[in-house]
């Protein structure tokens, strides 16, 4: 019986990410609009545009490979297992032993790839120039999320996700590698993420577009595919942060429908804050130029790397 329902809580975990990214999406919205003091789409609008792309019937390049056919499904499939594997409201659940913060970097550049790929395979000068600078800023990006992720892993001794939420439920206190591992890993969900001050999601100017630039030759279901599949992404990064750094409220398996319903209430409230925070953060800065964006990233991977070497100096660090 306790087989089964850990069996049933994955499989929750698993279909709550995919209900909750649009929602996450179409909440930050509101907010950003609000702050703006506008009125702005529903809060369900993502699952109206997702929907009405799947009804339309899709255009294609000529000259278009099947890499460009099947490489939204394969971001989608990277970007959703990773998603999954984040603890959300339980942890040591059956697949845990699969949460591991290198395989998620693994799967994280391997949507990203493939991305990039399908963005240079029809040939079109934004697709090129949007490849190629996601290519410049994964060069920054995934160094500085492996720093982060060896500092927790020399804090936590472990790698895999559940561990270091225990760890930081039971043993953490504040510490200024901590901080600084959050702050890099804030600076690289934005980057990830396309997000002001690195990229703006709401707009397709030519000279500053990055992610938009990568999915422009695309429509109908497999746009709705990508589109889905950035939700996900950003929910992925704001689970993570809420998993390594706010782990309050996270049930263990085995726990209790109980155990499970508080962990569920925790972790909504924990999206709502972090929604909020973005929306906040990205109404009050300004985006910036293109070539400052490997300094932005730089001070992540220094963040990260200073993290990591304050605590091979002492441990109290």
């Amino acid at each position: 019986m306790v087989l089964i329902l850990d069996l049933i809580a994955q499989g929750a975990e698993m279909m709550l990410v995919l209900i909750l990214a649009p929602l996450l999406l179409g909440y930050t919205r509101k907010l950003k609009a609000r702050l703006l003091r506008r009125q702005g789409p529903p809060v369900l609008q993502p699952y109206r545009d997702l929907l009405r792309l799947i009804r339309k019937e899709a255009v294609l390049a000529e000259n278009a490979s099947w890499l460009f056919r099947s490489g939204p499904y394969l971001i989608f499939a990277a970007t959703w297992v990773a998603a999954a594997l984040v603890p959300t409201f339980a942890v040591q659940l059956q697949f845990s032993w699969t949460a591991d913060l290198i395989a998620l970097t693994a799967l994280i550049g391997s949507s990203r790839f493939f991305l990039a790929l399908v963005g240079m395979d029809v040939g079109t000068s934004f697709g090129g120039i949007g490849s190629s600078r996601e290519m410049m800023f994964a060069s920054l990006a995934e160094p500085a999320m492996i720093m982060i992720v060896f500092t927790l892993a020399l804090l936590a001794g472990s790698t895999q996700l559940s561990v270091i939420a225990e760890f930081m439920q039971t043993h953490a206190s504040l510490r200024v590698s901590l901080g600084l591992a959050l702050i890099a890993l804030v600076i690289v969900a934005l980057a990830e993420n396309a997000r002001i001050p690195i990229d703006n999601p709401a707009t397709h100017l030519e000279l500053t577009m990055v992610h938009e630039a990568m999915v422009l030759e695309y429509s109908a279901r497999h746009l709705a595919v990508l589109e889905f599949a950035a939700a996900l992404k950003l929910l992925l990064y704001l689970s993570l942060i809420a998993c390594i750094f706010m782990p309050w409220g996270l049930a263990l398996a085995g726990s209790g429908l109980e155990a499970y319903a508080i962990g569920l209430i925790s972790y909504l409230g924990k999206l709502a804050v972090g929604g909020f925070l973005l929306a906040l953060f990205e109404t009050s800065i300004a985006k910036m130029r293109v070539f400052r964006v490997p300094d932005f990233l730089g001070i992540a991977l220094m963040l990260g790397l200073l993290g990591m070497l304050l605590l091979f100096v002492s441990r109290s660090f």
